[in-house]
């Protein structure tokens, strides 16, 4: 029985479009078409159908949000709970706006999930609310400590490299300018203009500076000359939403790391630049590397296993396969992550 629509893996024109998003979430349809190749009617038309169903969502990453007064740190959780009672814990966490990713294993009884939190603190939900829990049987928390790789720095490997240093927003300021020195790990500081343009962009990265004065009561101009500085600063951090099975990436694995302490950051990251790696960061607890993975298939998993991770002072490797994603729409409002360099 051949597959539905909505599970078939996109055409290799829509993924190239998709790649072209994550190396700019506001790229024009003339520059992509320019670029790949295409004519702009056809790059318009792949981008509103791609868009109009759901396949395809280009947001604010968190790594751009501003801090907003709301949590600046994050905690990697690992639930396991009851047979009969996942989708109960499951539900219940999805409802919570301070978490923004779940995921269920194929051991159907394990969830991963990222929440916002103070560092240091004592997480009401990690201290007091799992535990009392009755369908929880055991819950691990580790403290994120350094990012080496963000999920919106993620690249589809669709694109030869010369195309994507192209569709790449390159500005003269870019080069030197950076993020402006926060005092957390996690975070953006910003002004009330900039906090206005990026959580009306959250959702929708690629509404048009029009719709967004409209939206903010800024003038255009105004917002023009803001989404120009923020795109010369490195600020504006787009993150391209889509289903990886559409992109023929069937498996996703989260792996924990043990590292020796004079590997660590070698190893994250080369982790960090392996083209399958979504996500690396460094951790409290035993497992002190968490890393998330792309695949096409098991034996690529494998490949990656008995082959990439050799040598790099790595004692113990424990794999976990996603069955399910939950949730993978970043917070708009409460989340998160700086990037540091």
């Amino acid at each position: 029985m051949a597959r539905s629509s909505a599970d078939s893996v996109l055409s290799p024109t829509d993924q190239r479009l998709v790649a072209a998003l994550q190396c700019d979430g506001r790229l024009t349809a003339e520059r992509a078409a320019h670029v790949l190749g295409l004519s702009p009617a056809v790059v318009r038309r792949r981008l509103h159908a791609l868009g109009a169903d759901g396949t395809v969502r280009v947001v604010v990453s968190p790594v751009a949000l501003p801090r907003g007064g709301g949590a600046t740190g994050a905690l990697f959780l690992r639930i396991r709970v009851l047979r009969g009672k996942l989708d109960t814990i499951v539900a219940a966490l999805a409802a919570r706006d301070d978490i923004p990713f779940i995921d269920v294993t194929t051991s159907g009884d394990e969830i991963f999930a990222v929440t916002a939190t103070e560092p240091g603190s004592r997480d009401p939900l990690v201290f007091r609310q799992l535990p009392s829990t009755q369908a929880v049987t055991s819950l691990e928390s580790a403290s994120i400590l350094h990012a080496f790789r963000f999920t919106s720095e993620w690249r589809h490997q669709a694109l030869t490299a010369p195309e994507r240093a192209a569709l790449t927003r390159l500005d003269p300021a870019a080069e030197t300018a950076s993020v402006p020195p926060s005092p957390d790990l996690y975070g953006v500081d910003t002004d009330a203009l900039e906090q206005a343009l990026v959580e009306a962009l959250a959702p929708d990265a690629r509404l048009s500076a029009a719709a967004l004065a409209a939206r903010t009561g800024h003038p255009e101009s105004t917002v023009r000359r803001r989404l120009a500085q923020l795109a010369a600063q490195g600020r504006l951090i787009t993150q391209v939403l889509v289903d990886p099975h559409r992109l023929g990436l069937a498996i996703e694995a989260k792996l924990l790391l043990h590292v020796t302490p004079d590997h660590l950051a070698a190893t994250g990251q080369a982790l960090a630049d392996h083209p399958s790696v979504h996500g690396a960061y460094a951790t409290s607890g035993p497992s002190n590397l968490h890393a998330a993975a792309y695949f096409p298939d098991l034996a690529a998993l494998y490949g990656f296993l008995s082959r990439d991770l050799t040598g790099l002072g790595i004692s113990h490797v424990e794999t976990a396969v996603v069955s399910r994603v939950v949730k993978r729409t970043p917070a708009l409002t409460t989340v998160e992550h700086h990037r540091r360099s």
